[in-house]
C-alpha cells in the first residue's frame, strides 16, 4: 500500500493541511481562514478552540479531496509561527486565547530589561536579542497584567506544540521553535535555571514542557482526534518545527550556501552555520531542524502583511467594483509602474519596525500627481527594501558571502514581485515548485520520523525541486540604490523620532 504524508501548517492567520507523496508531490490540500483579534492597541491574539477545530477540519477536508484511505497516512507533522504563546490550563481548557507573534504588548518589558542589563546579562546564554514576541517576555507581562492566567497555566506551549498535545494528549516543546522563545540556552540545547532567574521567571519552571526534535515521533492519534480528522487512531504524530526552519528545510536549506527568505506575516531572512554569530551582530540565532546547526536569522514584522493590510483597507472594494481578482489587479498595477518612475519610500512598519516594535509606518515623498499604482508599488519596494536592510546584515556576519536566495511566501505568486527581490537583493533569487514550503517541511519532517528517509537531507533531496531562477538586472541598481539610500535614511530618522535613542 502506497503511504503518504500530511504537513499541516498554522500561520498567523490560517491554517493548511497538505497531503504529499514521498516524492514531494502534493496530492491534495485544505485551507481555512482564522481573524485575528486585536482587543487593544498592540494585542493580537486568536481563539484557541477554534484554532483546534480548524485544525481537524483542514486534515479531514484534505483526506476527503485526496480519496486515500486514513490508513495510507504514514504519519503527520506540524509547521507554525514561532513567537507568541499557547496556555494551557490546569483546568483542562486553554488559559487564554492564544498570542501571536505580530503581538507587541510587552514592548515596555522588552525596554525595562535592556535599559537594566538583563538582556545583555542573558545573552550569552540565549544568543539572541529579546524581542517583544517571545514567550520569555510575554510571560513577564501575564506575570504583572494577569496573575491569574498564570496560577492555572499547566503548559507554555507553540502554535504547533498546541495542536500536537490537543491531537495525541501529550505535552511537548518543539526544540525549533523552543530555541527561540529567549528561554532555552542554546549551547546545552536546554532549559537553564539561570535564564529563568535572569527574567525574574523562576516560578514557571515546571509549565515548561520537556523538549523534543523535529523529526521525532510525539505522541499518536488519540481517539477523539481520529474521530474528528478522519485519521485511524494510532497515527504516528512527528514533533514538526517552527516555520521559518519548516521552510529553509522545505527548500533544501542543508548546507550555508544559500540565504533563505520568507516573505510573510514575518520578514524572516536567515542562513545555516554549524556555530551561531555571538557578537551580536545578528538578531537572532536558534537550533535549526538539522542537528549540529544553528538557523542565523534577521526577522521583523515588516513583510508581506503589510501589503495586505494595504489591499484590504485601500483597494478591496475598488476591486470588486471592478470585478477584479484583488491579487492580480495590484500586481498589474505594480507591473505597470517603472522603478525609476516615483521616488516614494514606504516603511513596512505597521506591526512594528525592524529593531523596535515603537517604530511606526510610513510614506514619505507622495505628491499629487501620484495614483493608486504609484503608492501600492513604493509599498511593495519598502518591504523587499526592509528585507535588503537585513539581508546586508546577515551577510556581514558571513566568512564568505551568500551568492543566491530561495525565497518563499506568498509574494511567490506574483512574478514581478519575485523578480523586484532579485534586483533588489542584487542577488538571484530560486523558488521551489511547491507553494506551501512550510507544510512541505513538515511533512518531511514526518515521513524521518517514522523511517521513511534516513535523515532531513535525504528527504530533500527527494522531496524538493526548483522551480524556477530570477536573475537581477543590474541596469535598475542605480534607481533601487538610490531610494534604499533613501529607506535607511527615513528609517534612521523615524527610529529616533520614536524611541528617543539611535537603533541598537
Amino acid at each position: 500500500m502506497q503511504q503518504y504524508v500530511i504537513g499541516v501548517d498554522h500561520g498567523g492567520t490560517s491554517s493548511k493541511a497538505v497531503i504529499f507523496d514521498l516524492k514531494g508531490q502534493v496530492i491534495a490540500s485544505a485551507k481555512q481562514s482564522m481573524s485575528m483579534q486585536t482587543p487593544k492597541p498592540g494585542h493580537t491574539e486568536r481563539d484557541m478552540e477554534q484554532l483546534w477545530q480548524m485544525n481537524c477540519q483542514v486534515i479531514r477536508e484534505a483526506l476527503a479531496q485526496s480519496g486515500l484511505k486514513g490508513e495510507q497516512i504514514a504519519a503527520v507533522s506540524f509547521s507554525g509561527h514561532g513567537k507568541g504563546l499557547y496556555l494551557w490550563g490546569k483546568d483542562g481548557k486553554p488559559a487564554r486565547p492564544g498570542i501571536v507573534s505580530t503581538d507587541s504588548r510587552a514592548h515596555r518589558v522588552v525596554e525595562a530589561w535592556y535599559a537594566d542589563g538583563t538582556a545583555q546579562k542573558a545573552y550569552p546564554l540565549i544568543h539572541q536579542e529579546v524581542l517583544t514576541s517571545q514567550p520569555v517576555a510575554l510571560m513577564k507581562w501575564l506575570k504583572t497584567h494577569e496573575p491569574e492566567t498564570l496560577q492555572n497555566t499547566r503548559y507554555i506551549l507553540g502554535v504547533i506544540d498546541y495542536v500536537r498535545f490537543r491531537m495525541t494528549g501529550e505535552a511537548w516543546g518543539e526544540i525549533t521553535n523552543m530555541s527561540g522563545s529567549g528561554l532555552v540556552n542554546l549551547s546545552t540545547r536546554g532549559y537553564d535555571d539561570r535564564i529563568l532567574a535572569c527574567f525574574g521567571l523562576e516560578d514557571i519552571k515546571d509549565m515548561l514542557p520537556p523538549l523534543v526534535n523535529s523529526a521525532q515521533v510525539a505522541g499518536s492519534v488519540s481517539a477523539e482526534c481520529a474521530a474528528l480528522t478522519g485519521l485511524p487512531e494510532g497515527t504516528p504524530v512527528a514533533a514538526g518545527m517552527f516555520d521559518i526552519d519548516a521552510c529553509a528545510i522545505g527548500m533544501d536549506i542543508t548546507d550555508d550556501r544559500r540565504l533563505a527568505v520568507i516573505a510573510g506575516t514575518w520578514a524572516i531572512n536567515e542562513y545555516i552555520a554549524r556555530q551561531p554569530v555571538t557578537d551580536g551582530s545578528v538578531k537572532m540565532n536558534s537550533l535549526y531542524c538539522l542537528p549540529g546547526y544553528y538557523l542565523l536569522e534577521e526577522c521583523s514584522p515588516t513583510s508581506a502583511s503589510n501589503y495586505d493590510w494595504f489591499l484590504g483597507t485601500f483597494m478591496e472594494k475598488a476591486a470588486k467594483a471592478e470585478g477584479q481578482n484583488l491579487y492580480a489587479w495590484a500586481n498589474a498595477l505594480v507591473s505597470s509602474v517603472r522603478p525609476d518612475e516615483q521616488q516614494m519610500v514606504f516603511l513596512p512598519y505597521l506591526y512594528g519596525g525592524i529593531d523596535d516594535a515603537r517604530t511606526k509606518s510610513v510614506l514619505a515623498g507622495m505628491e499629487s500627481w501620484h495614483s493608486r499604482a504609484h503608492v501600492l508599488r513604493a509599498v511593495c519596494e519598502g518591504i523587499v527594501f526592509g528585507h535588503r536592510m537585513q539581508v546586508e546584515r546577515l551577510q556581514k556576519s558571513r566568512a564568505v558571502p551568500a551568492q543566491a536566495v530561495r525565497l518563499a511566501g506568498g509574494v511567490v505568486r506574483a512574478e514581478g514581485w519575485v523578480q523586484m527581490f532579485a534586483d533588489i537583493l542584487k542577488l538571484p533569487v530560486e523558488t521551489i515548485d511547491v507553494e506551501e514550503l512550510g507544510a512541505l517541511g513538515a511533512a518531511m519532517a514526518a515521513a524521518v520520523a517514522v523511517g521513511l528517509y534516513q535523515d532531513l537531507p535525504s528527504a530533500a533531496q527527494a522531496m524538493v525541486r526548483v522551480a524556477k531562477v530570477y536573475r537581477p538586472n543590474a541596469a535598475l541598481s542605480p534607481a533601487y540604490d538610490e531610494k534604499f539610500q533613501r529607506y535607511t535614511a527615513l528609517e534612521a530618522a523615524m527610529h529616533l523620532m520614536y524611541t528617543g535613542s539611535e537603533r541598537r
